[in-house]
């Protein structure tokens, strides 16, 4: 058992938990990392949030079973790459498993001595250091500081995950 899982007295059912969290809207991300042998790694989460803003700090969420969390763990950085509306495609790959997430030729490189992969035209990019990994249940945490972040300035609507798909929000018109 793990810290959490021995603190934590038992709770509603897991269907319950995950029909309740289904309603938590999330913005979509592909987190993507280098292993030490150079291999690319990447992953869909919508477990992506804000910690701390002094000093800066996020938080992903990976599975224990998840194929990249071994690699995710171990890589010391990684990119947050969050998606728009036109990424859906890439997000249901990078969700997907049993393909090659990276085939299609979309991610680049963030530089000459890393070469962190990450999508050129994704909303935000966040370049990380993973601080800590803490273990949550059936899950790691993995606590980040954001090195170098980039913004596209353009109006393209958020990917999220709400009722366990794909959504876009439809922008309500202004107040007169």
């Amino acid at each position: 058992m793990t810290p959490v899982q021995e603190q934590t007295k038992p709770a509603a059912g897991a269907q319950a938990f995950k029909d309740a969290m289904a309603l938590l809207a999330a913005p979509v991300s592909v987190v993507t990392a280098r292993d030490a042998a150079g291999r690319r790694w990447g992953f869909t989460a919508s477990s992506v949030t804000s910690v701390s803003l002094h000093p800066p700090l996020v938080m992903v969420g990976i599975a224990l079973t998840s194929s990249c969390h071994r690699a995710m763990t171990q890589a010391g950085e990684f990119v947050i790459n969050l998606l728009g509306e036109q990424h859906r495609p890439i997000a249901q790959r990078f969700a997907a498993r049993g393909v090659d997430r990276f085939a299609p030729g979309d991610f680049g490189a963030w530089d000459d001595t890393t070469a962190l992969p990450h999508l050129p035209d994704a909303t935000v990019l966040l370049r990380c250091t993973t601080v800590d990994v803490i273990r949550a249940g059936d899950h790691d945490l993995l606590l980040a500081t954001p090195d170098q972040i980039r913004i596209r300035d353009h109006a393209d609507p958020p990917l999220l995950w709400y009722r366990r798909g794909f959504h876009t929000p439809v922008p309500t018109p202004a107040a007169a």
